[in-house]
């Protein structure tokens, strides 16, 4: 910002540990940092890399900033103000009588009701004539899904004994097939 110019890397690492007490090694990593945070600009020209920074763009950088802030700040009021008008707007009517407070009670009470009510109708929810249709509807598919694994154990048992020669017997002891294995009706 001072000298208000352009520098190489090697201008700086003469410049940086005269003027400001920097060791030469360290100003290569220091000035990566600021290039890193946006503080110093650099461009390529050619073969040699070009370092600024100059103290209008820090300005303008800020004054950015500042007017972001401000509008997210306005945003803000705005909402704050609405929000307000909203609580006021939903408190007309609600203010705490002894009608309300009746009202109030009677609802509670009612939602009990509601409660035990349902309660009661789960006990009976066996009974329903939906729920045990839906009842038969899933034991028919959990038939259907046995008898077709039983369907395939047999297929393998008898592809078993085509193929290798074993006994019935012993593919159901090998593999803990019960004896009584057989189709649901």
């Amino acid at each position: 910002f001072a000298q208000k110019d352009v520098f190489q890397l090697k201008d700086l690492e003469k410049i940086a540990p005269k003027e400001k007490g920097i060791t030469s090694m360290s100003v290569k990593e220091i000035l990566q940092s600021l290039v890193d945070d946006g503080m110093v600009d650099t461009d390529r020209i050619g073969t040699s890399n070009y370092f600024w920074a100059f103290p209008s763009k820090a300005l303008h950088a800020r004054k950015r900033k500042l007017e972001e802030l401000e509008s997210q700040f306005a945003e803000s009021s705005q909402k704050k103000e609405t929000l307000q008008k909203s609580i006021e707007k939903s408190k007309i009517g609600r203010e705490d009588t002894a009608e309300r407070a009746a009202l109030l009670k009677e609802l509670a009470a009612l939602r009990q009701k509601k409660e035990q009510l349902k309660t009661e109708i789960d006990k009976y929810r066996e009974c329903d004539p939906d729920v045990v249709e839906e009842m038969r509807q899933t034991n028919q598919v959990a038939k259907e899904a046995a008898n077709r694994w039983t369907d395939n154990i047999f297929s393998i048992k008898s592809w078993a004994k085509r193929k290798f020669g074993f006994e019935e017997s012993r593919i159901d002891k090998g593999f803990g097939i019960p004896e009584d294995l057989d189709y649901i009706d």
